[in-house]
């Protein structure tokens, strides 16, 4: 008589989880980081992990006070991308390998994003009907691969030109 005759349920396996993959390891790692820094800054905040556009993605959010995490973002996201590079370099020193995370405050990134895509689209469209290049304003790297990946949605062409801090997206037609 088997298990199934007498009316007792087969003892199921046990289900392995699946390993993490590197991108997940990073958000872990990240976020073990910026919760430390929280603690140390005294500030509420939870943190989202995720993996977008090929990256890790950590953003920190806080539903009690999102005011209070504007520190974190500082004048024209200053703040955040220092504390952003600082993120990846403890996510480099625990893996070994070098990050490209991105980090998001507050939602401070994605308007950013927002904006920049309406931005992108205007000069898509103006390079779409007059056939001419459009060279956009100088922006940092996050801008940039905004501004790119949008540009390549589009069908459209773009280089990065200029020396930091003046580099600018060029868009043009496909050849």
């Amino acid at each position: 008589m088997t298990n199934d005759d007498a009316g007792v349920a087969p003892a199921e396996e046990p289900v392995a989880e699946p390993a993490p993959t590197r991108l997940e390891e990073e958000g872990e790692v990240a976020a073990d980081y910026l919760e430390e820094l929280l603690d140390i800054a005294d500030l509420d905040g939870d943190i989202d992990i995720g993996v977008e556009h090929g990256r890790a993605a950590v953003e920190i959010v806080s539903d009690e006070d999102p005011g209070a995490l504007t520190r974190l973002v500082g004048p024209e996201g200053e703040v955040l991308d220092a504390l952003q590079e600082l993120t990846r370099l403890a996510v480099q020193a625990r893996t070994g390998e070098r990050s490209r995370l991105m980090l998001d405050v507050a939602g401070h990134r994605a308007a950013q994003r927002r904006e920049l895509e309406a931005v992108a689209a205007e000069a898509i469209s103006r390079v779409t009907s007059s056939g001419e290049s459009v060279s956009l304003d100088a922006m940092n790297p996050f801008e940039r691969k905004v501004v790119h990946d949008a540009v390549a949605a589009a069908g459209l062409v773009s280089d990065s030109e200029g020396v930091e801090p003046n580099r600018r997206v060029v868009i043009r037609a496909a050849s």
